[in-house]
């Protein structure tokens, strides 16, 4: 699989230096630099010829037979070996910048390559069907080529130059496209999906699967049709018909479907290179530009198309804005649907000036806030300005040491979490540190950010005996007790957000380690929190909210996400024919795949409602397949009852803000709900699981001090034969955790809990901030139940504009009789150091 993927990867990149600036080709005349897509003028020459169609062309009357005025077939030996060396050194002339495109290429390529045996493997093998489908494709390609072979003859019977210039460019895109497509295959040597054990190994003996010759030749006289003639019907026609080759070239069974993929590819980019040096622009036809020349584009400087990092999830910023916007100064931010981009953050910090300076509020908290936030930005702000996005930037330097006196919980899966929403950093009785740094780097559209950290942990002992048998029993009735073992001591590198991320009109497509926070609550929203470590995923944002044309544009600014991720940590239910076998651990090496979409409306500035679910599909027993993931994709809320049939671990929940009428700047209202197995908690209210707060961002009389309070259960009203099922499976018996931390809420399985805050605003940016928590876990679900009491004050001062200062000191009452028949307490104190350095970084000027 890795020689695939590295094939995948290199082979993209080599061919993708075609996609790059025109500066491989011969300049076009300059009047051609400003024009649009449509047709030039014509000459007079030209309307004369179609007045009068029997009247020559001066190439033809100067007796040389002519596919156009710029083409003939005497030059056609050098015109091809020039494009040939054009295009085969094409990969030196590769920019910084074209990873912004060949990135995500090179991702669906690897993908592809990932799945293609197991796609290959589930066609049908019928020789009837593999034959029909063949001819199909046979079919296919000679209509296009035969189709641009007759506008070249016919072209030069009826003097239509435009006519004979299609014609002559599709073959001369045909045979460029071939001879690259056959290069690439007898060098690379991939079996056929027929071939061998149908795994498509490279350098193999007789292997010329990889790229696909047909895909190539359909795409390269395709895309030089599509833009002789740009009208929507022709494109339809071209690269519908070349589609039409490709899935047929699968269905036969003659390639993967990374083989047509790559061949497509190729065969568009060499007709691209063709027809963007060679078209007579005089004959009609539109602009073609590369790939490159797009993302590097006038409008690649707008903001839509800027990349920009996330801002971390802990950070000030997003109380401090969640605080303008119950105020009434931040419209149209979505709450619910956290990061946010640095640029999005300037999106809504212009959004709230303007609101300040148009009711001309005397606010004070407001507008220091607001003062705040643009110093925050100001780098970000200043680049829009300048229109250069540039950055090397280091965001943050800190350290945290946090001391623990007395046994601190640390299972928030089974019995509780002393310290949650922290990213999954491990810690325990005594002292435990962090040191880290976080950074970023921005060109164009691409954006990569790195979040790293040494940490440090002291060693715990094992847990009670009847502590691991409920978790064997709590966690599925096919698992062993877990071992007698405690943690040693830990000191090691961990990586928490590391991404590369790519801005495409305002949707950011991006790849790696990422935390979400699906939900308004403060505490940690029901389906997604930082509790658990980032996850590894692939991920697709809409950064800025739009809205719908006419009359749908009703629901207001809209924010839709979705992602595909691995999780760690996890133990499976294995499947040995019909039974079930527990085992701790991975044999398989294989951890369980995620994948979770989620939409967002704002129908009014002060109601936001939001649709989402994640489903849990594959991994350990069950092999990530194109099939699993449709399946997970369309059965995941209707599949069978049993086990054995059931592959996949669906939820779905709902969240909403509310801002009260008549005391809209004085008290919002939130909630969210989830429910598992079912389409919707809207249509299953008494099977799903609630919780709710109120948020007043000033108190009556003392401006500078708000209050929060929150709520919930994980106990359903109605659905009793499901005692802590909420994040539990039973095929992924951990399916809710991420290197063994629940990625949901703090209130965890089968409990009750409330949650309150109050916060006093010093300045803008240094808080005090008094914390309680309480929460009660069902005697149903654990044995004798349990209860955790704790209260604690957090303080944050900034000592200057770069360096901030925060401690925090938590008292916690827990009794939980399973772990220990004692009640027990312990104190957290912390205190961490942290140095911002808003300009310290390289900018290109």
């Amino acid at each position: 699989m890795s020689v695939r993927v590295t094939v995948a990867v290199l082979t993209v990149v080599g061919v993708m230096g075609l996609a790059s600036a025109r500066g491989l080709a011969a300049p076009l005349p300059q009047e051609l630099e400003t024009t649009s897509n449509a047709a030039p003028p014509k000459s007079d020459e030209q309307v004369q010829r179609e007045k009068n169609p029997e009247v020559e062309s001066s190439a033809v009357r100067d007796g040389e037979f002519s596919s156009s005025s710029q083409h003939s077939v005497r030059s056609l030996g050098a015109d091809f070996l020039e494009d040939q060396r054009q295009i085969w050194s094409s990969p030196s002339k590769l920019r910084f910048s074209d990873a912004q495109w060949l990135v995500p290429f090179s991702g669906i390529a690897a993908g592809l390559f990932v799945t293609d045996s197991d796609f290959s493997s589930r066609l049908s093998r019928n020789p009837t069907t593999m034959s029909h489908y063949s001819t199909l494709s046979d079919a296919g390609i000679a209509g296009l080529v035969g189709g641009a072979g007759g506008m070249w003859l016919l072209g030069h019977v009826r003097h239509n130059e435009h006519w004979s210039e299609t014609g002559f460019l599709a073959g001369e895109a045909a045979l460029n496209s071939l001879v690259l497509v056959e290069g690439l295959k007898y060098s690379l040597r991939r079996e056929r999906p027929f071939q061998g054990d149908g795994s498509g190994s490279f350098f193999q003996s007789g292997g010329t699967s990889f790229p696909s010759e047909h895909a190539a030749a359909a795409w390269s006289v395709a895309g030089v049709i599509a833009h002789e003639y740009p009208g929507p019907l022709p494109k339809i026609m071209a690269y519908g018909l070349a589609s039409l080759v490709d899935y047929s070239r699968i269905h036969a069974r003659q390639h993967f479907p990374s083989d047509v993929f790559v061949g497509s590819i190729i065969g568009n980019l060499v007709a691209q290179n063709i027809y963007s040096r060679h078209h007579d622009p005089e004959l009609g036809g539109g602009e073609w530009r590369s790939i490159g020349e797009f993302f590097r584009g006038e409008d690649s400087h707008s903001p839509r198309n800027q990349g920009s990092p996330y801002v971390p999830l802990d950070s000030w910023v997003y109380p401090a804005f969640e605080r303008l916007a119950a105020l009434g100064y931040v419209k149209s931010g979505i709450f619910g649907m956290r990061p946010w981009t640095r640029l999005e953050c300037v999106r809504l910090l212009n959004e709230a000036g303007e609101n300040l300076d148009r009711i001309e509020s005397e606010d004070t908290e407001a507008i220091l806030l607001h003062e705040s936030l643009a110093q925050e930005f100001s780098n970000d702000i200043a680049m829009l300005a300048e229109g250069n996005n540039q950055n090397l930037q280091i965001e943050s330097v800190y350290t945290r040491a946090t001391e623990i006196s007395g046994t601190p919980l640390v299972d928030g899966y089974h019995f509780g979490q002393t310290i949650t929403n922290d990213f999954g950093r491990p810690y325990a009785e005594g002292f435990n540190t962090v040191e880290g740094f976080s950074g970023w780097a921005s060109e164009g559209r691409l954006t990569a950010y790195i979040r790293g950290e040494y940490q440090h942990t002291p060693s715990s002992p094992a847990l009670s005996a009847q502590a691991r048998q409920f978790i064997a029993g709590a966690d599925g009735a096919q698992l062993p007790v877990p071992p007698n073992t405690g943690n040693s001591a830990a000191d090691h590198l961990e990586l928490l957000d590391a991404y590369l991320a790519v801005n495409l009109d305002n949707w950011q497509v991006s790849f790696g380690k990422q935390s979400l926070w699906w939900g308004p609550s403060e505490g940690g929203p029901l389906l997604l929190s930082d509790n658990a470590a980032p996850i590894t995923m692939f991920r697709v944002n809409r950064v800025s909210p739009f809205k719908l044309p006419s009359f749908l544009g009703r629901v207001g600014p809209i924010r839709l996400e979705f992602f595909m991720g691995q999780l760690t940590g996890q133990h499976f239910i294995f499947i040995n024919d019909t039974n079930l076998v527990g085992q701790w651990g991975s044999p398989l090496g294989r951890q369980p795949f995620i994948h979770g979409e989620k939409i967002s409306f704002k129908p009014t500035s002060n109601f936001e409602f939001s649709l989402c679910e994640t489903t849990v599909f594959a991994g350990g027993p069950i092999p990530l397949t194109v099939h699993n993931l449709y399946r997970a994709y369309t059965a995941g809320f209707f599949s069978q009852s049993s086990v054995i049939g059931d592959i996949t671990s669906p939820r779905s929940g709902i969240d909403f803000t509310y801002r009260v009428p008549w005391v809209r700047k004085w008290l919002t209202f939130y909630g969210d709900a989830f429910t598992t197995d079912e389409i919707t908690p809207l249509k299953y209210p008494r099977k799903s699981v609630f919780q709710g707060g109120i948020y007043m961002p000033r108190i009556p009389g003392i401006s500078k001090l708000d209050l929060r309070v929150e709520g919930g259960s994980t106990s359903p009203v109605d659905f009793y034969h499901c005692i802590g099922c909420f994040y539990q499976n039973s095929l992924y018996p951990q399916a809710y955790t991420n290197g063994g931390n629940l990625m949901g809420s703090w209130i965890g399985r089968a409990s009750q809990g409330e949650q309150a805050w109050s916060t006093y605003w010093l300045t803008s940016k240094n808080t005090i901030q008094f914390n309680y928590r309480h929460r009660k876990i069902d005697g149903q679900f654990l044995p004798h139940g349990g209860t955790v009491n704790d209260g604690g004050v957090r303080a944050d001062f900034w000592l200057g504009p770069t360096i901030r200062l925060t401690g925090a000191v938590q008292y916690e009452k827990w009794n939980v009789p399973i772990l220990d028949p004692l009640v027990r307490s312990n104190v957290m104190t912390s205190v961490e150091v942290s140095f911002w350095p808003r300009r310290w970084g390289l900018q290109a000027r």
